[in-house]
């Protein structure tokens, strides 16, 4: 059972009440439970994430950040545009992962929802009943673990971290703050990205 609170603080951080964001937060929460680990305090974690942009069921990845503590903020989590809710979750330091994804009968139910019908006329998530989405997510919060999802065996996956950079320069155009992986050579004068005319 997933602590209450945890749920009302990722409904919070979230911003509206929907189910594909405690679907994220339960597969986040079976990832590290699978791992025999903890969430992230900093990088000894990395999740991918499968889904995709502009499609339903994107808020799965919120709740896979509460559950995981793989952030944007610390760089330990990516999104790979498959347009699919699943993570990989791995143990940078054991060199372990698991993969979790939506078990398709679930969804398929999901997507024949209500709040998916209203969603897919342009009705905004915050502006649905509390009378269709409360029930979803207690079902959700409620399900078996092997109702909602799909779980692999864990795997071994050797990632390596991409180091941190320290060292930093003033964009000798705009005069701002940039770290070394943004700066450009144009013209003899470092540059970011964006001065430099690289920001597509």
């Amino acid at each position: 059972m997933v602590d209450k609170n945890l749920l009302d603080m990722a409904i919070k951080f979230h911003g509206h009440k929907c189910p594909a964001m405690p679907l994220g937060l339960r597969a986040g929460l079976v990832a590290l439970e699978r791992l025999g680990i903890e969430r992230a305090k900093n990088k000894e974690l990395f999740c991918f994430v499968e889904t995709g942009y502009a499609h339903a069921t994107m808020c799965f990845v919120d709740g896979v950040q509460i559950a995981t503590g793989c952030t944007y903020g610390k760089s330990n989590i990516e999104k790979l545009n498959y347009s699919k809710n699943a993570l990989i979750l791995i143990d940078v330091r054991k060199k372990k992962a698991v993969r979790v994804s939506l078990n398709p009968e679930f969804q398929k139910k999901g997507l024949q929802s209500e709040f998916v019908r209203l969603r897919a006329q342009g009705i905004e998530p915050q502006d649905i009943r509390p009378e269709i989405v409360d029930p979803l997510i207690e079902n959700i919060m409620n399900q078996p673990d092997d109702v909602l999802f799909k779980i692999s065996d864990v795997f071994d996956y050797d990632f390596k971290n991409k180091k941190g950079a320290f060292e930093w320069y003033e964009c000798e155009g705009c005069g701002e703050i940039v770290f070394v992986h943004g700066i450009r050579i144009k013209n003899g004068k470092k540059l970011c990205i964006k001065c430099a005319g690289y920001d597509g």
